[in-house]
């Protein structure tokens, strides 16, 4: 009698794949069946992609390369899938070696087979690309919160379940709260992941922005940022009253002069008093400024 199907989700990639009990039933007897739980040769026109693979993009460089390696070698990692059908499978990792495989031409492919519902499939793809690909940090983040979301873990338990401490954990999910603009250009390797940690210690959301534009426009080092992102995290100092006065009138003043196209003085005297003075450089000014200022003071008129 067969041994109970055992509950996958939790344990890890590494127990799922390494324990040969995990999910196996016999093979039927004849000789060209597949068994599970071994490592058998699989038609890649059989094989479909995992639709819980989290990784999106794939660089073609490097799909490239390992297609030539594949070329001169083979497929020397089994990728691993779970059996769908008679005659189908659905990759649980290895989507990298199966696409190069599939640029290189191969018939078949090395293949573990495996038995998993789709909640353990999600858990073991995000596992095995968190570990074993070279993920963007978005993507990793990504991967993280999914599996904390979907698969039901704590940090303590994704820490356990791949290794990586909870403060790693904790600053990759904090990069998903940048701005859209600033987590496409870390997908992109436009900048670093010391320039978004950097930038995350900046509160607000307009700063980031304006320190992520003079990073592009200024080529800012990751030093650079650090230095701008504690000035923008002291506290801005109180202007007194007084201050903000001598602010009013100095805009005052300036736009006055900018209006009237001319030198303009303002002359504070002790008692409170004072008067605005307004250079003219000859009759025919004088007369402009007059008509600006009649015409300013009719516009006012009830």
């Amino acid at each position: 009698m067969a041994n109970p199907k055992k509950n996958a989700l939790g344990r890890g990639l590494s127990a799922l794949l390494e324990n040969a009990d995990t999910d196996i039933t016999q093979s039927s007897g004849r000789s060209n069946d597949t068994t599970l739980g071994s490592i058998s040769e699989i038609s890649v026109l059989q094989i479909e992609a995992n639709p819980f693979q989290p990784r999106s993009r794939f660089e073609s460089n490097a799909l490239e390369e390992l297609a030539e390696s594949i070329r001169q070698h083979g497929v020397i990692q089994p990728v691993t899938v779970r059996k769908m059908g008679n005659d189908s499978y659905q990759l649980i990792s290895g989507e990298r070696r199966f696409r190069a495989s599939q640029l290189v031409g191969l018939d078949s492919i090395p293949a573990y087979i495996r038995v998993a519902n789709d909640q353990a499939m999600l858990e073991l793809a995000l596992v095995e690309n968190i570990q074993r690909e070279d993920l963007n940090p978005i993507e990793v983040a990504i991967s993280y919160k999914r599996l904390i979301d979907e698969c039901d873990l704590t940090h303590e338990g994704l820490s356990d379940k791949i290794s990586k401490s909870r403060s790693n954990i904790t600053n990759f999910l904090r990069l998903l709260k940048l701005p859209a603009e600033i987590q496409m250009a870390l997908s992109k390797g436009t900048i670093t992941m010391g320039h978004a940690r950097a930038l995350i210690s900046v509160e607000d959301p307009a700063e980031q922005l304006d320190i992520f534009e003079r990073i592009i426009n200024e080529v800012l080092s990751v030093r650079d940022v650090e230095n701008l992102a504690r000035k923008a995290k002291k506290p801005k100092p109180n202007i007194t009253e007084a201050e903000q006065k001598k602010d009013y009138y100095r805009d005052a003043k300036y736009g006055i002069s900018q209006t009237l196209n001319a030198k303009v003085d303002m002359k504070f005297l002790p008692n409170g008093n004072g008067k605005i003075v307004i250079d003219f450089v000859n009759e025919h000014d004088l007369n402009r400024i007059i008509q600006l200022l009649q015409a300013s003071s009719q516009n006012y008129s009830y």
